[in-house]
């Protein structure tokens, strides 16, 4: 099963190789596979900045304990979270969405009271982690379309989010960067792609009921 393989071909990638970049044609289909990744009530709540700029890597790298997968990567994702559910991001869904499965108006209204109605049973604390959650979401699709063309990539959370969100001017948008993903193509002086994966054994991993 090819999937597998590439699965097992992909790591966490320390150093990449400068001298590639990724296609426009393959940049295309990673920005897809993020478009179409499930998300709760399909809302999206998040956006996704795809930095190709090195002037702007090198600002951002500082603030990402300096780790030269910033600057070394083809493209550098910043998924960032909503930092609050405002009813202008429902009423665009369901004006979509009833554009798409012509909807009528009424019923697109009600459906639109029903689902601020049910966002808003959330705790600040609980709207909180379930924006920052969905970005993760997006970013295992991510990850697996990377492997799936042989392109590799590095999650990260080592990063300071307050920077991040003041350089690229996310809080005016209502963002907050929550996790990022260099991508390009492995360096062959990175050691790590020869080491054996770690994994937990599928019995420690699993529990069939």
């Amino acid at each position: 099963m090819d999937f597998i393989k590439n699965m097992e071909w992909r790591y966490a990638t320390k150093r990449f190789d400068t001298t590639r970049k990724i296609p426009r044609t393959e940049l295309d289909l990673l920005k897809r596979s993020i478009q179409l990744t499930p998300s709760p009530y399909g809302l999206q709540l998040y956006k996704v900045i795809i930095i190709a700029s090195q002037e702007l890597k090198e600002t951002l790298k500082p603030f990402s304990q300096h780790q030269h997968q910033i600057t070394d990567c083809s493209h550098l994702f910043v998924f960032c979270n909503y930092s609050t559910v405002k009813d202008e991001y429902i009423d665009d869904y369901i004006r979509t969405k009833s554009g798409i499965l012509h909807i009528d108006a009424d019923r697109a209204a009600a459906n639109g009271t029903s689902l601020k109605a049910k966002i808003a049973e959330k705790t600040p604390e609980q709207t909180t982690n379930w924006l920052k959650n969905q970005t993760y979401l997006a970013l295992g699709s991510l990850l697996t379309a990377c492997a799936d063309l042989k392109i590799d990539a590095c999650p990260m959370e080592g990063f300071e989010p307050k920077h991040y969100n003041n350089i690229l001017r996310l809080e005016e948008k209502g963002l907050n960067a929550c996790v990022i993903a260099a991508t390009g193509y492995r360096s062959t002086e990175d050691k790590v792609q020869y080491n054996p994966k770690v994994r937990k054994p599928a019995g420690l991993l699993f529990e069939e009921i």
